[in-house]
Parts: structure tokens; C-alpha cells; sequence
């Protein structure tokens, strides 16, 4: 279980690389050459993790189309 949602973080988290700090980027990178070596990350580097999944990521809801061009 731990290690599909740290995959799927980490696919996530590809796409904002380019807006991390430096000292983000760097921890970033280090968490992912441990990920790539097939490692689970220990409870402290989750969390790192997860925090940045949750400070770059935002789920926004997809708007309906349909509700614009309902007559009232």
C-alpha cells in the first residue's frame, strides 16, 4: 500500500519540479534516487514527502459546461 501512494506522489510531484525551492529540489531528488532504488521510505521521509505532495498539489474539481449554458 505505502509504496503505490509513494509512486503515485512521486509521479505527481514530477510535474512541479520546476517550481520547488533549492532546498526543496534537494530534498526532492534525494527522497526520488531512494525511490528509484526500490527502497520504502522510512515514517520521517513520508511525511517530507506528503507535505510537499500536499503544498504543490492541488485536486481542483472540474467545472460542468453544461451548468453555463442552463437558461434560468
Amino acid at each position: 500500500m505505502r509504496q503505490t501512494e509513494q509512486k503515485r506522489y512521486f509521479e505527481t510531484l514530477k510535474r512541479y519540479e520546476r517550481k520547488f525551492t533549492s532546498d526543496e529540489l534537494k530534498e526532492y531528488k534525494m527522497l526520488f534516487k531512494r525511490h528509484k532504488d526500490d527502497e520504502d521510505l522510512d515514517n520521517i521521509s513520508f511525511n517530507k514527502l506528503k507535505d510537499l505532495y500536499t503544498k504543490y498539489y492541488t485536486n481542483r474539481e472540474k467545472i460542468d459546461i453544461n451548468e453555463l449554458f442552463k437558461k434560468k
